[in-house]
């Protein structure tokens, strides 16, 4: 579970947030509208409209575990790379796979764990025939 502190909104300084900064900001937080609109008239309820919106990148989606509507195909590269557990980078912050940053190397910057090190100066066995 998240902590509640992440979600609490921040702001920069005054003037900076362009409309790029906005999406980014709705992308990685999400962004959900829950509406009930109710129609009644003399208190005889006639019509009952419910609406749940989300508007999150797949990343953030999957983050929060949020569902989509049934017949929707999510079974996609991007939705499964959006799944992956993810680490920074401690040398540029991208995020990268947690097994690649750890055994591989950050595909940005090239930066390699002490593990990645080991494994590279190990030498392999070789295979007896």
């Amino acid at each position: 579970m998240m902590a509640h502190s992440a979600l609490q909104p921040t702001r920069g300084r005054k003037g900076d947030g362009s409309l790029a900064d906005v999406i980014e900001v709705v992308l990685d937080k999400g962004l959900v509208i829950n509406a009930d609109i109710v129609v009644s008239v003399a208190g005889v309820e006639l019509l009952g409209i419910k609406i749940r919106a989300a508007l999150a990148s797949f990343a953030t989606a999957a983050r929060y575990g949020l569902e989509f509507p049934s017949g929707t195909n999510i079974e996609t590269s991007v939705w499964q790379q959006a799944q992956l557990v993810k680490e920074s980078c401690p040398q540029c912050s991208k995020q990268v796979p947690a097994d690649e940053l750890l055994d591989e190397r950050c595909p940005w910057c090239g930066w390699q764990s002490a593990r990645a090190k080991a494994r590279l100066t190990t030498p392999l066995p070789i295979p007896e025939m």
